[in-house]
């Protein structure tokens, strides 16, 4: 065949698929829709396709709850399409608790659980009998609560089990595992100045929290030398015991094997009587200005702004997440997303984030990078933005818009089998109220433009906002000299900038 006739059928094809080709809508396309679409009709913009009203009930959580002989609860999902199941944990731990002197510790007991074999396989016995399963198995403790999980083919179940809570119950903590995880860790301080995300980040959480918080109390070369076997053992058997444990288990299995199988696995495993000590709370008050952290290897500067938010269980949180998104939390709609990246092209990621803290107060957090060049100038668009949905109503339609996206996406926490155990365990672990997910549909719907507007001026507090720019601050200080109404010191409510210095990476001092 000619390259000639070979050309001439692909044509052909091509135009007998665009002839075949109809358009569906980004969900179920209503009847009159398809009806169209059937005619030939098609819409001439996306903002004219019609769906239908989202009728979706979400899962309840007692269908799924169970009580163990133990005491320990289970949230227990079926899902049969494949044959899989998924077993994940949550322990009441964190480190929160770890001894001060001992930073570290709880994040080195999480990975050498599953890193370093147990009291009767070594770390390579371990990995090799997982690996012959083609089971996954990990373990992880991060700042308010630990993790474990399991992942195995169903007919493996029995074994995987088996695995997973030999890791739980009896860890190893191999010392050759242990002494390479700390030579990693150590490598890795090296680095603690090496990136500006990371700077951000670090730097971030001492100016909301302060410095001697349990979040801000960062590892040493000192506190990781000073961690022993024992420190880790001693950790374990204090938090990783069935009383600070709930089970999120879906996929492949009938419900009463799997609590009988559960059962099985923790009989004769002493219960703690002993209660876990409450995640506590900063006695910081951030303190309003601009602080810099000069960096001059790099041409680009990240910059946040914002100030201390709420917690979770505020009732006006409903308002307020529909006035975030307006703000600058719902992506391209949003506004500051709208104005810096769209708009102006002056960064390429920027977003605004109102966090509801569980324990404690969370933040309010605008943050982008762009060049030195023009930091201040995105800066200050932000700052407008926070100051005009203080002072005028937002729009009936980028309203409508903010709470139709809140309504309609809420049925993806419940997708898979996996995301309602987790999410339900999640909700036990935090307390969260048993009706949140039943009622969370409803109080959005109820949210009006007005209560937007009250809670703006309620938790937007200009006065107290916090600025930090990390970058080559002598860059950025100088502006655009385009456009010279927009420096560093303007943005200053003093006109100062608060330079932070750069900490030692295995002391975590910081120069006077």
């Amino acid at each position: 065949m000619t390259k000639r006739n070979t050309h001439t059928i692909s044509i052909l094809v091509v135009v007998l698929l665009s002839a075949a080709w109809t358009p569906l809508s980004n969900g179920q396309a209503t009847k009159s829709a398809q009806k169209s679409n059937a005619q030939g009709g098609i819409v001439a913009r996306p903002e004219e396709l019609k769906y239908p009203t989202l009728n979706y009930t979400p899962p309840k959580r007692n269908a799924y709850r169970h009580v163990l002989a133990n005491g320990t609860v289970a949230y227990l999902v079926e899902d049969h399409d494949f044959p899989l199941i998924n077993v994940s944990l949550v322990v009441r731990t964190g480190k929160y608790l770890e001894p001060k002197g001992k930073e570290g510790l709880a994040s080195l007991t999480g990975a050498q659980m599953r890193a370093g074999g147990t009291t009767t396989k070594t770390a390579e016995q371990f990995d090799e009998a997982a690996d012959f399963l083609a089971a996954t198995i990990s373990s992880s403790v991060g700042e308010t609560q630990g993790s474990a999980a399991l992942n195995c083919l169903s007919k493996e179940i029995d074994k995987g089990l088996a695995l997973f809570f030999e890791m739980l119950k009896t860890p190893g903590f191999q010392q050759e595992r242990l002494a390479l995880a700390k030579s990693q860790i150590l490598q890795g301080m090296e680095r603690r100045n090496d990136r500006t995300d990371a700077i951000e980040s670090r730097e971030w959480d001492r100016l909301m929290h302060g410095d001697d918080f349990f979040t801000t109390r960062d590892s040493t070369k000192a506190s990781i030398d000073s961690i022993t076997r024992e420190d880790l053992i001693a950790f374990h058997k204090k938090y990783f015991q069935p009383g600070g444990f709930i089970f999120a288990v879906s996929g492949d299995f009938k419900t009463d094997e799997m609590i009988g199988k559960l059962n099985t696995a923790m009989g004769g495993w002493e219960v703690s009587k002993e209660a876990v000590p409450p995640v506590p709370k900063p006695d910081h008050t951030p303190t309003p200005g601009l602080y810099a952290v000069h960096k001059a290897d790099v041409n680009q500067g990240r910059v946040s702004i914002g100030h201390v938010g709420i917690v979770r269980d505020n009732p006006d949180n409903y308002a307020i997440n529909i006035m975030d998104d307006i703000l600058g939390a719902g992506g391209f709609t949003s506004r500051i997303v709208s104005r810096v990246r769209s708009d102006e092209g002056l960064a390429y990621s920027v977003n605004a984030n109102f966090d509801f803290g569980i324990y404690y107060p969370g933040t309010f957090r605008a943050s982008f990078q762009s060049k030195s060049s023009t930091c201040a100038q995105a800066a200050a668009i932000i700052l407008e933005e926070i100051d005009k949905i203080r002072t005028s109503p937002v729009s009936k339609e980028e309203f409508d818009t903010a709470v139709n996206q809140a309504v309609e996406v809420f049925s993806r926490s419940f997708a898979t089998a996996g995301q309602i155990a987790g999410t339900f365990a999640r909700d036990e672990y935090t307390h969260r109220a048993p009706d949140y997910w039943d009622t969370y549909r409803q109080r959005t719907k109820a949210v009006t433009i007005e209560d937007v507007s009250r809670v703006a001026k309620q938790y937007l507090h200009p006065d107290q906002l916090v600025i930090l720019v990390v970058g080559n601050i002598d860059d950025i200080a100088k502006g655009n000299t385009d456009k010279p109404q927009y420096s560093l010191t303007k943005l200053a409510k003093d006109g100062q900038i608060h330079r932070i210095p750069l900490p030692d990476p295995l002391t975590m001092v910081y120069p006077k």
